[in-house]
């Protein structure tokens, strides 16, 4: 069935970024669904009392199903008890649970998520419209199936959500611990030759990065990074890159090798903005528009640790003003610092951290690599569980017919017998 026969669905409001507050009520952006929920942190908050409409149909409750309509699409439900408010270009679902039940709904939509965004490359922004998605079909089994289905999906979500929760306490350690290290508060700073730098006082070079837009992103080609994947595809270093392009299609194309740093200089939120990654793969690549890239003769890990801090961040969006879109500068990112101790002692630091962030990032050991591993169960079961063989239930459909029509018929024929005798 198509899902407006089964379901309502609202999309958010309009929020105005000018009446954002540091203390309130928070909104729910496309930002804050991750991994099939919706996350609390680094919500942005207002005031209901600025606004002179009733916002109570835009209230997202527990067990609520939204889905961020813009960019990467997302579905999430809510898991928390706190409420939180629907920001535009984020919809709601509604279902008429006397035929589709919330959670089978949520299920399926993770099922198919990847078919909504399957034409996004790079970082380039996809819309979806209330007709698109209340024009998604569904299959819809009785209710005890679904219910049954839920049963055993449910199973799968609640063993990985407690897995990503301990993952999750293990990355805030790691983050206090690498914003200790990397403070040097215990250090007296009369008896260490090193101190805090502006980037402008190490790097040999800044320049930004020339456009490359989605139509010219294939599969292969000369490698290339968009200020998008900064965001989302790249952590604190990266030695491959995941987009190719045409570099004659590019006009005055701007390269980034070995030890660059990358900024992205435009972000969706002041806390995201600059956000850095550090490139330590050896193919000379392409840096797309909005990115500025840094030369320097220093450990481009340990570059990448240091600016990733709080401090860092703090720094980083200093003056910027929170928006739709949040710009940043070459000479912002100039007038960063850090601490820069000398190349060895870099090079410790680095092993450390690098041990702590693949305990918390790689996919192939420890809670990382276990979450994966039930993520990869829970899609193979999904995937079993929703592909239902229609034609099959055709067959069904048509066969219960048949055995209708013929019990009907040899009543008839019983009933004549019985009339002549």
């Amino acid at each position: 069935m198509k899902l407006k026969q089964i379901c309502s669905f609202i999309t958010g409001f309009a929020f105005k970024s000018d009446l954002f507050k540091d203390e309130g009520c928070p909104i729910c952006k496309t930002t804050n669904i991750q991994n099939g929920y919706i996350c609390y942190d680094a919500m942005v908050l207002f005031n209901p009392q600025d606004y002179d409409v009733n916002l109570d149909r835009y209230i997202i409750k527990k067990d609520d199903i939204v889905i961020g309509m813009s960019g990467s699409i997302k579905v999430g439900i809510c898991a928390s008890e706190k409420i939180c408010y629907l920001n535009q270009r984020v919809g709601k679902f509604i279902p008429n649970e006397e035929k589709l039940l919330n959670r089978y709904l949520y299920h399926y939509l993770l099922s198919i998520v990847g078919e909504l965004s399957s034409d996004i490359n790079g970082g380039s922004v996809k819309n979806l419209s209330n007709d698109d998605i209340l024009s998604l079909q569904i299959p819809l089994p009785p209710l005890a199936v679904q219910r049954e289905i839920v049963h055993i999906l449910d199973r799968f979500t609640l063993l990985s959500a407690e897995l990503a929760a301990e993952l999750a306490a293990r990355c805030k350690q790691y983050e206090f611990y690498r914003d200790k290290l990397l403070s040097f508060d215990t250090l007296d700073s009369n008896n260490c030759n090193f101190r805090r730098v502006k980037l402008k006082d190490i790097a040999t070079e800044f320049y930004r990065g020339t456009g490359i837009t989605r139509e010219q992103v294939y599969p292969s080609g000369t490698p290339c990074v968009r200020y998008g994947e900064i965001y989302t595809t790249y952590h604190t270093w990266f030695d491959k890159c995941q987009s190719y392009t045409n570099v004659e299609e590019i006009s005055n194309p701007k390269y980034f090798e070995y030890g660059d740093i990358l900024f992205a200089i435009t972000g969706e939120s002041v806390e995201d903005i600059a956000k850095s990654v550090a490139y330590v793969g050896h193919e000379k690549c392409l840096a797309g528009g909005d990115i500025v890239v840094m030369k320097h003769n220093q450990n481009p890990k340990y570059l990448a640790y240091a600016l990733s801090t709080h401090d860092a961040v703090q720094q980083k969006g200093k003056g910027k003003i929170k928006s739709k879109v949040v710009h940043s500068n070459v000479p912002s990112i100039e007038n960063i610092e850090i601490f820069l101790p000398p190349l060895e002692i870099q090079e410790r630091i680095v092993k450390v951290l690098d041990n702590f962030d693949a305990i918390c990032n790689d996919l192939g050991i420890g809670l990382p690599a276990e979450i994966e591993k039930r993520r990869q169960q829970y899609e193979y079961y999904r995937d079993k569980l929703l592909t239902f063989d229609l034609g099959s239930a055709t067959i069904y459909q048509t066969d219960r017919q048949t055995d209708r029509q013929t019990d009907r018929q040899t009543d008839r024929q019983t009933d004549r017998q019985t009339d002549r005798q």
